[in-house]
């Protein structure tokens, strides 16, 4: 049992709360139906933690170099985390509860019960703020609940005050459907404040070593099947935009005026330090983008259209299955991809878009092709978050769209996982890739000196041959690779490639090398009208 709250036990109510929440994600989902059925809440929460243990996860074993408390230095970290990773409302108020409670405790010396309690009322005042139009039996009921107990226990003691606010919030999450009809009606308690009370629970648990014993929810009632998913909103506004801003407070005031003009659900939260998390739910998409783009520097921008989903099922434990996740630079070439079962990426991904794309492919077991160096040490860093979350990430180094071709084209899910990431390696490793471009200005070259307009022809990231005719120099790229020995030359014609570029190459390799197999796709790559595969 603790006295206190320190550092290595906030790490430890992250994961176990991260747990409790992965646990019951399938449950919180089914309880959204306020104020249309939803089915997103759990998954929301789940992944605004998931970014919060990431966050705690990279800063493991630092020091505070901000003048704050160890433990108020993982608060921090975990807040931040849980801001930047929020999905959602429920998600975007998880993150101001937990600012709160860094807030007040980052310079507490040590954290006792009255300490916890005034974090609390804290963290009450931040989520209250994080909403534009505050609704009483939500989460904001919940976690007021839990601060006015903490207060009233009026102890030092860590653990009386803590049993207190969980208690208060399971109590005050039964009360939800008495304050909103629309979980009267459909039997259920509020879906945020389920999640909230499972944190709670998680922090009883570290603090006493015990599991509170708290009563069940309300089981959702049996409901058809809906188009509108949302989360909190009318149903007047089609679409929910969310992202992730750098501005000024000056401009995120006038920012939040506009998007409330614009639609409703509206929730920006900060960081203190510039960085805001913008989430409304609106008609006019572009509007609401823009209106950031005047504000500052939007980034991490996601769109999504409630009538293109239906309410999920609840969702299993992660199963041992496989999976592949392979970055693409072309329509075409993500469509080769897709057909051999492998989840795509757009080119230049971020870690966490990567990290994202993992962890929608359900799988245990995952392979990363980055097909391009720079974004190897990204994929590697994204294996290395999701290592973090259970999920067994290998990353084979593939420089090119035809080395990933070639990687996923001996998969086999009958070979240990280890096994195939190696046959998978090695496959890429045997294919040579070479690319053709045109030259955008004067360089001097290990093939000699290059003017603006010249064809090169690049092999393995090296000019080779600079010629003046696009068709000659891809002809003479695929002889020079093909006098090193191979068998399969396959080419991807780029988005700008001259009608035709295929066919001329393939009749040349025909008429020169008659035992060499040929196979031709529109890739729809830019920059590159020619990509080429030996192997």
């Amino acid at each position: 049992m603790l006295e206190t709250l320190d550092a290595a036990a906030v790490r430890r109510w992250c994961a176990s709360g991260l747990t409790a929440l992965r646990t019951h994600q399938g449950e919180i989902d089914d309880l959204n139906v306020y104020p249309v059925p939803d089915g997103d809440t759990g998954t929301n929460l789940v992944l605004t933690l998931t970014s919060a243990q990431q966050a705690l996860a990279m800063d493991l074993g630092t020091l505070p170099d901000d003048g704050h408390t160890p433990h108020g230095h993982a608060l921090r970290l975990m807040a931040r985390g849980a801001l930047l990773g929020a999905r959602g409302n429920s998600g975007v108020i998880l993150s101001q509860i937990l600012r709160g409670l860094a807030d007040t405790l980052a310079a507490v010396p040590a954290v006792r019960g009255r300490q916890l309690a005034d974090a609390l009322a804290d963290a009450t005042t931040a989520a209250y703020a994080a909403v534009a139009r505050p609704v009483e039996g939500t989460l904001l009921s919940v976690v007021a609940a839990a601060a006015h107990a903490a207060r009233r226990a009026d102890s030092d003691d860590l653990r009386a005050v803590a049993r207190a606010a969980a208690e208060a919030a399971a109590h005050a999450l039964a009360r939800t459907p008495e304050q909103l009809p629309e979980l009267a009606r459909a039997g259920v308690v509020d879906a945020g404040g389920r999640g909230l009370c499972l944190l709670l629970d998680a922090l009883v648990e570290v603090i006493t070593g015990e599991s509170p014993a708290q009563p069940a929810p309300a089981s959702p009632a049996r409901r058809a099947p809906v188009t509108a998913v949302r989360e909190s909103g009318s149903d007047a506004y089609a679409y929910e935009v969310q992202y992730l801003l750098d501005a000024t407070d000056e401009a995120v005031t006038r920012l939040r005026a506009e998007l409330d003009a614009l639609g409703d659900s509206l929730a920006i939260v900060g960081d203190g330090a510039g960085t805001w998390n913008v989430h409304v739910h609106v008609n006019d998409i572009g509007a609401a983008v823009e209106a950031g783009v005047v504000a500052g520097r939007p980034h991490r921008i996601s769109v999504t259209r409630f009538a293109d989903q239906g309410a999920p099922a609840p969702q299993a434990p992660l199963p041992e299955g496989r999976a592949a996740v392979v970055v693409a630079t072309g329509a075409g070439i993500a469509e080769l991809f897709a057909a051999e079962g492998a989840v795509v990426v757009p080119a230049n991904p971020s870690t966490g878009e990567l990290l994202d794309a993992i962890r929608a492919t359900g799988a245990a077991r995952v392979v990363v092709l980055p097909n391009d160096p720079n974004t190897q040490s990204v994929a590697s860093a994204a294996a290395k978050e999701a290592h973090g979350l259970g999920v067994k990430v290998s990353v084979v180094p593939t420089r090119s769209p035809v080395q990933a071709l070639a990687a996923l084209a001996v998969r086999d899910p009958k070979r240990r996982f280890e096994d195939d990431v190696i046959a998978m390696a090695e496959a890429a490793g045997a294919c040579r890739y070479a690319e053709v471009c045109h030259a955008a200005r004067e360089a001097l070259t290990v093939a000699g000196p290059a003017r603006p307009g010249d064809v090169l022809a690049l092999v393995e990231g090296e000019v080779h041959l600079i010629g003046q005719d696009l068709v000659d120099t891809c002809a003479a790229v695929v002889d020079r690779m093909l006098g090193g020995g191979g068998e399969l030359v396959t080419l991807l014609c780029g988005a700008d490639a001259p009608a035709g570029l295929a066919d001329r190459v393939r009749a040349h390799v025909e008429r020169a090398w008659p035992f060499v197999e040929v196979q031709a796709y529109e890739g729809g790559q830019p920059h590159y009208p020619l990509l080429v595969g030996v192997e």
